[in-house]
């Protein structure tokens, strides 16, 4: 599979979301994009815990839903539409992880919504 990181995961969502259509729950197109990246040879961790830091002193955790090759995050959703507060909560997740770029999935309308969420701009286009 050719292009992008972003560019190999957005293909492996269009094949969930074509193939399973919308209305399931966030964890079964968790659980039918970790087989598409098996079958596509990504390497990828689900349901990673990340620990969140204040000044030094950890403050908090959160779960990812999937990190894929170390570099890029993804934060799934099925629900009616995207608002900015998940923008927002993808943009604290990448800081949480130091991770640069993170995909907002949702697989809740007919149409895959796809957003892009670049928070450090460090030779993001090979992500």
């Amino acid at each position: 599979m050719q292009g992008t990181l972003s560019q190999r995961v957005i293909r492996c969502a269009f094949d969930v979301s074509n193939t399973l259509g919308a209305g399931f729950l966030e964890k079964v197109y968790e659980n039918a994009l970790c087989i598409e990246f098996e079958n596509n040879g990504l390497k990828f961790q689900a349901q990673k815990p990340i620990t969140v830091n204040y000044k030094g002193f950890q403050v908090g955790e959160y779960i990812a839903d999937i990190i894929v090759e170390d570099k890029l995050l993804l934060e799934l959703k099925a629900i009616e539409s995207l608002g900015r507060s998940h923008d927002a909560q993808v943009m604290n997740y990448l800081k949480a992880t130091n991770l640069s770029v993170g995909l907002l999935l949702n697989f809740g309308r007919p149409k895959l919504d796809i957003r892009r969420i670049v928070w450090q701009h460090n030779d993001t286009n090979k992500i």
